[in-house]
């Protein structure tokens, strides 16, 4: 069973603070939008340095099995900010059971408030299927849903910073 909640997987901590995402910036007044448009790409910025050289490292479940909630582990080797809105480029390794594949993916990731939220519509990965998602990140985890074909389920985990020597 193919399963890509990778960005998941996919998904965002040294922002702000250590071990913090990044902030949203409310706009009150008119005068202030070119700051905030700075903080904006500031922000975006910070999200693709804190994703980037990541494991998310957690559990996965299908509906309609009862049973406990699989092991799951997605590296994220870099992100970078593309020119279109809200456009991330994520390169992903994926590995679970006999796939072990390296795959650039271009992902939506929105901010609910101060809440980054990976968003995947169907989304066709060479070998693996097509795949939706929404994967939202606070602090050092995640948790969302994912949907491959007829089957999904949730996933939920924890956002780890990967070691200069780890493979």
């Amino acid at each position: 069973m193919k399963r890509l909640y990778v960005l998941v997987f996919v998904t965002l901590a040294s922002f702000l603070h250590a071990d913090q995402p990044p902030t949203a910036t409310k706009e009150s007044d008119p005068k202030e939008t070119k700051t905030a448009e700075s903080n904006e790409i500031s922000r975006s910025e910070k999200l693709a340095q804190y994703l980037s050289d990541t494991d998310f490292v957690g559990r996965y479940t299908t509906d309609g099995k009862d049973e406990n909630p699989a092991v799951e582990r997605y590296t994220i080797r870099s992100c970078k900010v593309l020119e279109d809105q809200d456009m991330y480029e994520l390169m992903v390794r994926i590995r679970y059971d006999a796939v072990d594949t390296e795959v650039p993916l271009k992902v939506r990731i929105v901010f609910a408030d101060q809440t980054p939220v990976m968003t995947i519509d169907q989304m066709w990965i060479p070998g693996l299927g097509t795949f939706d998602a929404r994967v939202l990140i606070r602090k050092d985890r995640y948790a969302g849903t994912w949907q491959h074909g007829d089957h999904g389920g949730h996933l939920f985990g924890v956002i780890e910073k990967r070691k200069a020597d780890a493979e």
